[in-house]
């Protein structure tokens, strides 16, 4: 069987055979410029037929032909519409392909701005991959399992596939709010995700890498996670920082730490795996180095979960099953029947996560992926966090920042440039809400909203919108040129190294360059000089033209304001290829007589006024919460009790009260303070631990209760007389106690 390669060469010695075939090539191209039509406009068959008025079949049939002669006739047009056929197939499944993920999103409350920026960051990148010519799969969705979910469903008095329908109703509501352009929202309540896990459960239970054993330890229940007293920070989670308690419980465990040298191997080698650098150092040193433990892959503390298939009483812990989505929202089957899609996609391009969660991204999942034999995600970016300016965001405070409240004072565009724009690529980003005014007013309304009004209002006033070049060209066009041309590339290096937040940067910088060529070329006063009117019909269509293609390397991080300004410019959507050309709108193109504002300008104050209004609801939902909470069940804390002591034990502690007259942070601690404490007549330094709940100058002038008799300590260098006595709740939150009444200090407390 000859391919048509061969079977060309050999046909074009001859003569006649070389007249027909450059004969019928228009047609060809014809033909091929169809095909070609949709995979640059990343249509489908149906949507190409639609507009071009050519049969669907016909299409179809053009895209899936062989390249092979077995069937075909060798009549010398069957064999030049095989040829265009051929390498129009080709060139669709050359197209490359990147598959992008967020994390899957608990959905055990409202998802903050934090969340928000994830996924539109995650969008932009998928986005932009598509602008460049990607076949693009862009998965996100919720992680539904787990204690936390049931026992939150059981507070609202709902089932727990009731509570998280809810929850993940609203998170894909603010995704699509959001203007994301996810392919898939899978939730790991799917039914074919589920039997999957199993499957796999199964399966690395058969070969050894999971085994039943009995788990005794300390347990975080909001990140569903068992530390060692050693892992702990300050007694609390490593990851969260709230408290945890005595677990114990039969389980079954998976056994890291075969796979670790496989791991650690690889990721010296692909340096490449884990991003930023520090987070690779962090997750090398705290955790692969050290040793791993066996991790816990099973629970029976509670019902919430996909139970483990061969013993039900068990169900799969939570992250064996959440991050296998990445694979089971694809098509991964475990029994070797994966899907086309999953074959064409894994291993994944990216896994774009919050920095929190980069440990079970980077050590769990790739040791789970080992264990099944799949190669390993191409890359695990860890973001930084996105913080609020007054502290870090509460309910109770009333500070959370949610996207659609955003949304509602500024617009879907403006939410996104604000998220991608203020978070760096490794430190944490603040936001504050008069920030939000600040870019508002003078990045959005000024540089580009201003920039687009007036060009479109100059062409309006100077030649009734109609947009012509001219040839008048100066030396000042030059640079305006070579800075829009240069943009391509400048974005795309800083998209290559997921620097979002640059490559915009790279983008606003186009425009600011526009609003300089306008300083420099005065149009108003080249209209005032007729002989001039050429130079000034240049000079706007360079405008028109530079605002264009900022445009379209606009629409991966803005889409909707890309439409705005292209309707309003009456201009094409540029392809990829075309964004580093100059000079392709169409001249004699008018632009609207009805320019609209692409971003209002606001007062400060106003906004101010109406963020107050939000937070008042904030904290007036949360107060009532929490006076439901109390009217059900009056607060109580059980601690692991102590070993019994005698009154002679307790009679050789000495307690007293101390009234706080200095109060210091310890230097170089993060959460030591050095307090001055008047006992009696004398006056006892003591160094306490409590920084994360008091201020120094707050403390001044209370009242304590001091641990007098204490042997004398050195903490953080620091010589410290006595112990100041407090509660601890629930929630890890540290209250001094205090007298109930008014008494002196050096008073005995007995």
């Amino acid at each position: 069987m000859k391919t048509f390669e061969e079977y060309k060469k050999q046909q074009m010695q001859d003569p006649e055979f070389v007249k027909e075939y450059e004969a019928i090539q228009p047609e060809m191209d014809v033909i091929r410029a169809i095909v070609n039509a949709r995979t640059s406009q990343n249509l489908t068959q149906n949507e190409l037929a639609k507009r071009t008025g050519i049969n669907q079949a016909d299409i179809s049939k053009l895209e899936k032909i062989r390249n092979d002669l077995a069937s075909r006739t060798s009549d010398l047009s069957n064999l030049m519409q095989f040829n265009n056929i051929v390498s129009s197939y080709l060139e669709t499944n050359d197209k490359k392909t990147f598959y992008i993920t967020t994390p899957i999103y608990y959905p055990s409350d409202k998802l903050h701005i934090g969340h928000t920026y994830c996924t539109v960051a995650t969008d932009a990148m998928a986005r932009y991959k598509r602008l460049t010519g990607c076949d693009v799969m862009f998965l996100t969705g919720t992680d539904e399992h787990g204690q936390k979910i049931e026992l939150k469903a059981e507070e609202a008095g709902i089932t727990p596939k009731e509570f998280v329908d809810n929850v993940s109703t609203e998170i894909k509501r603010i995704w699509d709010l959001m203007n994301t352009s996810y392919d898939k929202f899978i939730r790991t309540t799917d039914a074919d995700h589920e039997a999957q896990v199993q499957k796999i459960f199964k399966k690395l239970y058969d070969q050894g890498d999971i085994y039943k054993g009995y788990y005794e330890g300390l347990y975080c229940t909001p990140c569903e996670s068992f530390f060692t007293e050693s892992q702990l920070v300050d007694g609390k989670c490593p990851d969260c920082g709230r408290p945890v308690t005595p677990a114990k419980e039969e389980a079954y465990f998976f056994k890291m730490s075969k796979y670790a040298p496989r791991l650690i191997d690889y990721i010296n080698t692909h340096p490449e795996f884990i991003q930023p650098v520090s987070r690779k150092n962090e997750m090398m040193n705290n955790f692969l180095l050290p040793g791993l433990q066996d991790l816990c892959v099973s629970r029976t503390s509670f019902t919430w979960g996909i139970p483990v298939s061969f013993d039900p009483k068990h169900v799969t812990y939570v992250w064996l099953d959440a991050l296998t989505n990445y694979i089971t929202g694809i098509g991964y089957d475990c029994d070797g029947n994966s899907s086309e899609q999953f074959n064409k996609l894994w291993p994944a391009d990216l896994h774009l996560i919050g920095k929190d969660i980069i440990r079970f991204h980077t050590i769990y999942w790739p040791i789970f992926l080992m264990a099944l034999d799949l190669p390993l995600p191409k890359q695990v970016f860890g973001h930084p966090w996105l913080l609020q300016g007054d502290g870090k965001m509460s309910k109770s405070k009333g500070n959370v920042i949610y996207a659609d409240d955003l949304v509602d004072l500024f617009g879907v565009d403006a939410v996104r440039y604000f998220v991608l724009h203020e978070m760096p690529f490794e430190n944490d980003g603040v936001i504050t809400w008069e920030l939000l005014v600040e870019r508002m007013n003078s990045d959005l309304a000024n540089t580009l909203g201003n920039l687009v009004n007036r060009t479109i209002s100059m062409s309006n006033k100077y030649f009734g919108g109609v947009v012509t070049k001219t040839g008048a060209a100066e030396e000042v066009d030059d640079d305006l040129k070579a800075v829009v041309t240069a943009t391509k590339a400048k974005v795309a290096a800083k998209m290559e190294e997921l620097r979002v937040a640059d490559a915009m940067t790279e983008i606003f910088g186009l425009f600011k360059r526009c609003n300089k060529y306008i300083d420099e070329t005065m149009p108003w006063a080249l209209a005032k000089d007729e002989a001039k009117k050429d130079r000034l019909e240049e000079v706007l269509y360079n405008l028109v033209e530079s605002i264009t293609i900022g445009a379209c390397l606009l629409e991966s991080f803005m889409p909707e304001t890309t439409e705005k300004i292209l309707a309003q410019l009456n201009a094409e959507k540029r392809s990829y290829e075309e964004l580093d050309q100059f000079g392709l709108y169409t001249s004699g193109n008018q632009v609207t007589d009805q320019p609209q504002i692409l971003f209002q300008r606001l007062d400060v104050k106003e906004v101010m006024e109406k963020v107050e209004v939000i937070q008042a609801k904030q904290k007036a939902a949360m107060a009532a919460a929490k006076e439901e909470e109390e009217k059900a069940e009056e607060a109580v804390v059980d601690v692991e009790p102590k070993e019994e002591i005698t009154f002679e034990d307790f009679g050789k502690m000495q307690f007293q009260v101390g009234e706080i007259i200095s109060c210091e942070p310890v230097k170089k601690s993060k959460k030591l303070l050095c307090f001055q404490v008047k006992v009696g007549s004398q006056t006892r330094q003591i160094v306490s631990g409590i920084k994360a709940y008091y201020k120094p100058e707050d403390t001044i002038g209370m009242k304590v209760m001091v641990l007098t008799n204490l042997k004398p300590a050195k903490l953080a260098g620091m010589m410290s007389e006595g112990m100041l006595l407090c509660a601890e709740d629930a929630e890890g939150n540290v209250c001094l106690m205090t007298p109930e009444k008014a008494m002196p200090a050096g008073a005995e407390i007995c």
